[in-house]
């Protein structure tokens, strides 16, 4: 693996350690967090793989388009596109005043994340 796709890894899965371990919390749990970490790990496990395979993408953080790319090498990524257009809003969504998220929507985008997490592990012949 070259050492940029590894440091999209490395980045990926600290969001996804935060994500996981915000959700843990007992009481006063940050779900906004959850929702945003989710979508921050996804997207960088979806950009690790089009590092790996020389796909130039915009710094964007839609991950339905990031996907559009990917299904040009990954064409059974395509089952992934509902749960990514879901997780998308999270960049955003929860970040500012107006719009909080529930333990609902963060147990929902922790586990999509957790989806894309094992999809991109497995294409990069990375154990889990």
């Amino acid at each position: 693996m070259k050492p940029i796709t590894s440091e999209w890894v490395r980045k990926a899965e600290a969001d996804f350690a935060t994500a996981q371990r915000e959700f843990a919390v007992k009481i006063d749990a940050n779900y906004d967090a959850v929702c945003f970490h989710s979508q921050q790990a996804a997207e960088k496990f979806l950009k690790a793989r089009l590092q790996e395979a020389e796909i130039i993408f915009a710094r964007i953080h839609d991950l339905t388009v990031l996907l559009d790319n990917l299904v040009t090498i990954e064409p059974d990524w395509e089952n992934l596109r509902p749960q990514l257009h879901s997780l998308t809003a999270y960049a955003v969504e929860y970040r500012y005043p107006g719009e909080s998220s529930e333990k609902p929507e963060a147990e929902e985008a922790l586990e999509i994340c957790r989806i894309v997490r094992r999809t991109v592990r497995a294409s990069l012949e990375l154990r889990d």
